[in-house]
């Protein structure tokens, strides 16, 4: 028995943003049928990543309420690239390697969603069939001022960069989405309004109803920090190189999360978490009070996403293999086998390197420098540190990459 409008649209409200309109949401809701949902996810990239599980965790909650939730992969707008919070246009993609992304796209994506629940489409199947009258008609329900108003495309104006023509149509491309499939509702990140509400005007152009709008917070990414009280990093990005893959190896998922800062677990806490809120906001007072160290609050996080996305057994041990590292100092034992060529000591900085735990010796010589390298078990701070041939050693670059590197005699 589905539950009454308005307790569906308490659930529905509960770690949201922006809902537009609730009157028309209720009224929706009233009618008995179920919603059209709508998400939409540009396969621009390999993976999805915990900023994305966001909006997904909010369209399992609709699917348990008994609404059709519709995955929709941007197949035909993944090549142009959403605009938004770019600051130049982005390089278009192949249809190969959109085609790639959107095979890994599906079967991530139901890590979160139930299958049996989920419609999965590609707006290629509607838009790649549009003919240049239809197209023509489509931009004629939007102006070039309100296009304007869009902040990202506002500024690059004001700075004089440039704006490609088919930039403009990315919002009315993800419109004419919703005009395809009957919209009830969309979904999206705070930062995709913009195109949300394009989406309800065009609709409107079309003699459809308007679609809804709920909006969900954007995820910072692992590198995000407090500064002054308030929390500040760019959102979850795998441009960026801060995020959390779902498809990350176990070790490295529970290593990312145990990387991020006090500030940012309680906000993934309150973003990812399948915790009440009364349960995390104890906790939080636990470890305020001291009864808690915010380490072992992390590591609850960090199994309980880690076990969400592989299993009971993998977060386990990935847990003990984090432990056995971090608090023992103790060497993983998959550690992989560097042979490095020298008739005299190898510096460090090149050997890190050449077995690649650095990009460059340059970078490798700054971590040194900095404290973040350690030489069986040792933390070697001089530049010019090297390694004697004839020997193996433990090295150990930053919190989690290591090699055991045997500096050889070349034969004469």
């Amino acid at each position: 028995m589905p539950l009454p409008p308005e307790r569906q649209i308490e659930a529905i409200r509960r770690g949201t943003v922006d809902l537009i309109d609730q009157r028309e949401l209720v009224e929706k809701l009233r009618r008995g049928r179920p919603l059209v949902v709508k998400v939409g996810f540009d396969p621009t990239a390999p993976d999805l990543h915990l900023g994305h599980t966001v909006v997904m965790r909010k369209m399992r909650q609709l699917q348990d309420l008994g609404h059709t939730v519709v995955f929709l992969i941007g197949d035909f707008t993944g090549r142009i690239g959403d605009p938004t919070g770019r600051s130049k246009t982005r390089p278009p993609l192949s249809e190969e390697e959109v085609r790639r992304n959107a095979e890994t796209y599906k079967a991530q994506a139901f890590k979160v969603l139930d299958p049996a629940r989920t419609v999965l489409r590609r707006n290629s199947e509607w838009l790649a069939g549009l003919t240049g009258a239809d197209i023509v008609r489509l931009a004629a329900q939007y102006t070039v001022a309100r296009i304007l108003e869009r902040e990202d495309f506002a500024r690059r104006l004001r700075e004089n960069r440039p704006i490609s023509i088919h930039e403009f149509l990315y919002p009315l491309f993800q419109a004419y989405d919703s005009v395809a499939l009957g919209c009830d509702l969309e979904l999206g990140g705070q930062d995709q309004l913009f195109n949300l509400v394009v989406g309800r005007e065009v609709m409107k152009g079309y003699g459809l109803e308007p679609q809804c709008i709920l909006t969900v917070p954007v995820l910072e990414g692992t590198d995000a920090r407090e500064v002054e009280g308030r929390l500040v990093g760019e959102k979850m990005s795998k441009s960026l190189g801060n995020c959390v893959a779902l498809d990350d190896p176990p070790e490295e998922m529970y290593g990312k999360l145990m990387s991020v800062s006090d500030a940012l677990m309680w906000r993934y806490y309150e973003l990812l978490s399948a915790l009440e809120v009364e349960a995390v906001r104890a906790l939080r007072d636990d470890v305020a009070a001291g009864r808690v160290h915010p380490r072992e609050a992390k590591a609850r996080l960090a199994f309980e996403l880690t076990e969400r996305f592989h299993s009971t057994e993998a977060a386990r041990a990935a847990a003990e293999r984090f432990d056995r590292v971090h608090r023992s100092h103790e060497a993983p034992e998959d550690v992989e086998e560097r042979r490095l060529f020298s008739a005299v000591p190898l510096r460090l900085a090149r050997a890190c390197a050449q077995a690649g735990l650095a990009p460059s010796g340059s970078e490798a010589q700054r971590l040194i420098v900095a404290g973040g390298v350690e030489v069986d078990g040792r933390r070697v701070a001089d530049k010019d540190a090297a390694l004697e041939p004839g020997r193996t050693y433990l090295v150990r670059v930053g919190k989690r990459r290591f090699a055991r590197i045997t500096v050889v005699l070349p034969e004469t």
